[in-house]
C-alpha cells in the first residue's frame, strides 16, 4: 500500500470538509482507501470506480473487518463522502460520481446481509483473530505498534529509560532536506564542509538553549514514540513548562517547523528526519545508547519477520513492508516469506502469511507449492480460495489446526488487551462444538491457546468446554 497517496488523500479531504462545514468520518475513508489499495490496485482517488465499492463493501469488509451489522450505515455514509469529494475536487467526472451514488444505493440494503453471512468470512475474521478490528487488515499485530500513553514525558531523567532504535534517513536525503529548513535561509549553517555536522551543534544549541527543559521533555517524548502525535498533545507539554503564563502555543509550534524540528499534518505532528538525525546525535553525544533501526526493505525474509517481530511503529511496518515487496517479483516475495515461515512459531507465520495476502493473483505458482507443507497449506487454501483460484476443501483436522493457529499467533495481543480479546471472542469466537475437537489437534500451542479461551470467553458453558479441552490436550501431551 502506497502510505503517502492515503496521507495525502485524507488530508485533502479533511481540508475539503472543513472548508463546507461537512463531517468527514476521516476513519472510515481512510479503511476504504487503505483497502482499496492493498487488494484492488488504486493508487490514487482518480483509479476509484463504481466497482471498486461493490468490492469494497460486499467483499472485502465482511472477509476483513470484525463489525456488526448494523455498523453498515457508517461505512455507506463514509462512502458517499468520498464520492462527494471526488466529484468536486475534479478526480472523477459527474457522470461517474452519478454511477458511483446509484451503486451505493444498491449496496446500502447488501451491506449488513453481507456482514453478517460467515460464508463470506475471510480467515482471519473466521478462524477468530482477536487483534481488534482496527488491525485485521494485517492480520497480526506488529509489536509496539499501538501508540503510548502519551499523558507524561517517560521520564525525568533520558537515562533512566532506554531509547528506542530509530530510524535514518540517508545522508543524502538528509543534506537535502536542510536546503527546505526556512530558518536555515535566514542563519545558515556555518560553512564547515560537513553540512550534517553542523546540523548537529545546531540542534544541540537549541536543546541548550530551552532553560525550562519544555522543548526537551517534547522532543524526549517524539522521539520515544515514533509517530505522529496529536496536536493537542504537543500544547499540553508544552503548556506544562509555561507556569500559567500566556504562552502562544500555535507560535512556539510554527517556530519549531521553521527550524526544521517539526512537521505539522492538518492535526498531528512529528519530528522531521533532520531532527531524529540530530537528536540521536545529541545523545550519543551524552553517552547514551541511542541504535539505529535498521533497514528492514533490505533484509531477506526471515530478517524483515524478525525486525517487525522486534517491535517497529505501525507506520514504519507499512513502510518497510511496502518497500521490501517493491523490491521483488511477486513470486519471489512468496517463496521467501513461506520458506520463511515453515515451521516458525506462530506469529512469525502469522506475519509472513499477512504479507503474502497483499500479493494478488500473480504469486499463485509459488502459492501453489504450499499445498504440500502441513503447516502453510489450509493458509495457502485460503489464499487460493479468495481469489477465486482452483482450491481443495479444507479437511476437518486442517480446520480446527488452523483455528488454534490463528488463535495462537493472536495471543500477544491477547495478554497486552485482555479485554478487548473478550469482546472479540464474545463477537466471533469458535463454537463450544469446535472447542471441544481442539484438544486432539497437534500443534505445539494448542495447550496455552485453549487456556486463553477458557480465561477469556464470557459465556460460560463455552469457557468450560474450553478448559475441558485444555486438560484433555495437557493429558495427551503427556502421554
Amino acid at each position: 500500500m502506497s502510505i503517502e497517496w492515503v496521507n495525502g488523500a485524507i488530508d485533502a479531504l479533511r481540508a475539503w470538509g472543513r472548508a463546507r462545514e461537512v463531517e468527514v468520518d476521516a476513519d472510515e475513508v481512510r479503511l476504504l482507501c487503505d483497502y482499496a489499495s492493498d487488494y484492488l490496485n488504486v493508487n490514487e482517488l482518480g483509479d476509484f470506480t463504481p466497482e471498486t465499492f461493490d468490492e469494497l463493501l460486499l467483499s472485502i469488509y465482511p472477509r476483513k473487518v470484525i463489525a456488526p451489522p448494523e455498523s453498515a450505515p457508517e461505512s455507506i455514509a463514509a462512502a458517499r463522502t468520498l464520492v462527494d469529494y471526488l466529484s468536486e475536487s475534479g478526480a472523477v467526472s459527474g457522470d461517474t460520481a452519478a454511477l458511483m451514488r446509484d451503486r451505493l444505493d444498491d449496496i446500502a440494503p447488501r451491506m449488513p446481509e453481507a456482514l453478517a453471512d460467515q460464508a463470506n468470512f475471510g480467515m482471519a475474521k473466521t478462524l477468530f483473530s482477536s487483534i481488534g478490528p482496527e488491525s485485521l487488515e494485517q492480520a497480526i499485530a506488529i509489536p509496539s505498534g499501538e501508540m503510548p500513553d502519551l499523558g507524561e514525558a517517560p521520564c525525568d531523567c533520558p537515562g533512566c529509560t532506554p531509547l528506542p532504535a530509530a530510524r535514518l534517513a540517508s545522508p543524502e536525503d538528509l543534506v537535502a532536506d536542510l536546503e527546505t529548513v526556512p530558518a536555515l535561509a535566514d542563519d545558515p549553517l556555518p560553512d564547515t564542509g560537513e553540512p550534517l555536522e553542523a546540523w548537529a551543534q545546531r540542534v544541540a544549541a537549541l536543546l541548550e538553549d530551552d532553560a525550562d527543559r519544555g522543548l526537551y521533555d517534547l522532543f524526549d517524548m517524539l522521539y520515544r514514540v515514533q509517530v505522529r502525535v496529536p496536536v493537542s498533545v504537543i500544547h499540553d507539554y508544552l503548556d506544562e513548562y509555561a507556569d500559567g503564563g500566556e504562552t502562544d502555543l500555535d507560535a512556539v509550534l510554527d517556530d519549531l517547523v521553521r527550524h526544521g524540528m517539526i512537521h505539522l499534518t492538518d492535526d498531528t505532528a512529528e519530528l522531521t528526519p533532520l531532527a531524529v538525525w540530530g537528536l540521536r546525535r545529541h545523545y550519543l553525544s551524552l553517552g547514551l545508547d541511542a541504535p539505529e533501526a535498521p533497514d528492514l526493505a533490505e533484509a531477506d525474509a526471515l530478517g524483515l519477520i524478525e525486525g517487525l517481530l522486534e517491535g517497529v511503529p505501525a507506520e514504519l511496518a507499512e513502510q518497510d513492508i511496502s518497500r521490501w515487496l517493491t523490491g521483488r517479483a511477486p513470486g519471489e516475495a512468496v517463496a521467501e516469506l513461506l520458506a520463511a515461515a515453515s515451521g516458525a512459531p506462530a506469529v512469525a507465520r502469522g506475519i509472513a502469511i499477512t504479507i503474502v495476502d497483499r500479493l494478488g493473483s500473480e504469486a499463485e505458482p509459488e502459492v501453489r507449492r504450499y499445498l504440500d507443507d502441513q503447516e502453510l497449506r489450509p493458509h495457502a487454501i485460503h489464499w487460493l480460495a479468495a481469489r477465486g483460484l482452483p482450491a481443495p476443501q479444507l479437511t476437518q483436522e486442517e480446520l480446527l489446526w488452523v483455528s488454534v493457529d490463528m488463535l495462537a499467533l493472536a495471543m500477544p495481543a491477547a495478554e497486552e488487551d485482555p479485554e478487548n480479546f473478550a469482546e472479540n471472542m464474545a463477537a466471533s469466537g469458535p463454537p463450544a462444538h469446535m472447542i471441544e475437537e481442539m484438544w486432539r489437534v497437534d500443534h505445539p500451542d494448542v495447550v496455552e491457546v485453549l487456556e486463553l479461551l477458557g480465561r477469556s470467553i464470557p459465556d460460560g458453558t463455552v469457557a468450560k468446554a474450553a478448559r475441558k479441552a485444555a486438560f484433555k490436550a495437557r493429558s495427551r501431551a503427556i502421554r
